[in-house]
């Protein structure tokens, strides 16, 4: 019988910053001179994760022991873990994207196996453990239309005759219940992004410097026109953002698309959820990210990868919101008994728990010497890295140490202590998958 605990080491790099110095606690060497993106740890075939000590990977032990992760999930996942987890430390922005649905996964891992390696939808949860910046899902009509009547070049690129259509189309509606209405809007905000994303190259080079131009002229009024409330970001930050996004991907069709989409700030611990066919791009920040064990991802902007315009504008959702809708609501997790200590009560365990069944993530920080959670057991596997501080993890009467970088999986029915052993404070994060109602309430 496999341990239920064991440590794993976790690669897959590219930008400086968290995800190498996490990556730096295993065998693993940071290069100061090359950059470092992402940590993965699970058992995605692309790059599974070993087990430290026998170098085994953890696809190969959860095949060879159905019990590690239950025999339900085993079989509902075909022997895969069901949710990916990632650090990602993001330097320069990554690229203007739509992870596919279940259905149309398939579909194009069919036609397309070399730039969609899998047949599996990738809905995620993006948590900050630094201050974070992104794009995320269609912001409000009303914004867009503020921006097509107040950016020339934007408008250019579009076309006179979509942007009326649109603006014609939306007017006086951009907030309605009504299902029908809805629909329309919906249909009139995919026929003008689709008119943008199918500008011509020599077009978008053409008009970008003159974006440029704008905002730097502009500055503190840059798209800001007569409103007394005008979308965010606004003015010198939305002037600042186009000219480091132009820096790093320079006449790139993604500076217009900027204003198609909500700007997203994440404060440390804050969260948001992105459904599979919603459009997103990271800017910058260090974060936890969580999502079904996929790497499919349709790109169209701000990225030198294979790019896949007819399939991005085609499968998207179109739904549009403020970005205070896509925020999540973390709640405190129940399911877990800090330790009695005075200054336990400091001490926070935080459940993020989208609506979906592969996964949610537990957020513990624990305040001072000997402070200590313990955890229930699951029916469901789970993967747990140490963020910040030092203390220890244990299973029964197994016991590890645990400090910044350190990741541990641990086996389906596994009650799980944590314990800090600084004075400072320890900050783990702890993803899961349960069936049947896994988390508190179940899932929506």
């Amino acid at each position: 019988m496999q341990v239920p605990l064991m440590r794993l080491q976790c690669g897959k790099m590219g930008s400086d910053s968290a995800a190498a110095r996490y990556a730096s606690a295993t065998n693993f060497t940071i290069s100061q001179d090359k950059p470092y993106a992402e940590l993965w740890m699970g058992t995605h075939p692309s790059n599974p994760s070993k087990d430290l000590h026998t170098g085994r990977t953890l696809l190969d032990l959860v095949q060879d022991n159905q019990a590690l992760m239950s025999t339900e999930i085993s079989k509902k996942y075909e022997n895969k873990l069901p949710f990916l987890f990632k650090v990602l430390s993001i330097n320069k922005a990554l690229s203007i994207q739509a992870h596919p649905n279940k259905k149309l996964a398939e579909q194009i891992h069919a036609r397309d196996p070399k730039n969609y390696p899998d047949d599996n939808h990738k809905p995620e949860m993006t948590i900050a453990i630094m201050p974070f910046d992104g794009l995320c899902g269609f912001r409000p009509l009303k914004e867009i239309a503020h921006f097509l009547q107040h950016v020339p070049s934007l408008r250019t690129l579009v076309g006179e005759e979509a942007a009326a259509k649109f603006e014609s189309a939306v007017q006086g509606q951009e907030t309605s219940d009504d299902e029908s209405k809805a629909k329309q809007n919906k249909e009139a905000l995919q026929a003008v992004f689709t008119a943008l994303m199918e500008s011509k190259p020599e077009d978008v080079e053409a008009q970008a410097p003159k974006l440029i131009q704008q905002a730097q002229s502009e500055a503190a009024k840059f798209a800001v026109g007569s409103s007394s409330s005008p979308p965010p970001p606004a003015g010198q930050e939305l002037a600042d953002l186009m000219l480091r996004l132009n820096s790093q991907f320079p006449n790139d069709i993604g500076l217009f698309v900027t204003f198609f989409l909500n700007y997203v700030k994440l404060e440390v611990g804050e969260a948001m959820f992105l459904k599979a066919d919603d459009i997103h791009a990271y800017l910058s920040g260090d974060i936890i990210e969580c999502m079904a064990s996929s790497d499919n991802v349709v790109r169209a902007g701000f990225t030198p990868k294979f790019k896949d315009v007819s399939t991005l504008t085609s499968m998207l959702t179109y739904s549009y919101a403020p970005i205070s809708e896509q925020k999540m609501e973390p709640r405190d997790y129940e399911r877990c008994k800090l330790n009695d200590k005075a200054y336990s009560s400091s001490s926070t365990t935080i459940l993020y728990d989208p609506p979906i069944e592969e996964f949610s993530v537990v957020r513990t920080e624990l305040k001072g010497q000997g402070a200590k959670v313990t955890f229930e057991a699951v029916e469901g596997p789970s993967i747990v890295i140490c963020t910040q501080g030092s203390g220890k993890i244990g299973v029964g009467p197994k016991s590890e140490e645990l400090k910044e970088g350190y990741v541990y999986f641990v086996g389906a029915t596994a009650e799980l202590v944590v314990e800090s052993m600084g004075s400072g404070r320890l900050v783990a994060f702890k993803a899961f998958c349960e069936l049947d109602g896994k988390s508190e309430g179940g899932k929506l």
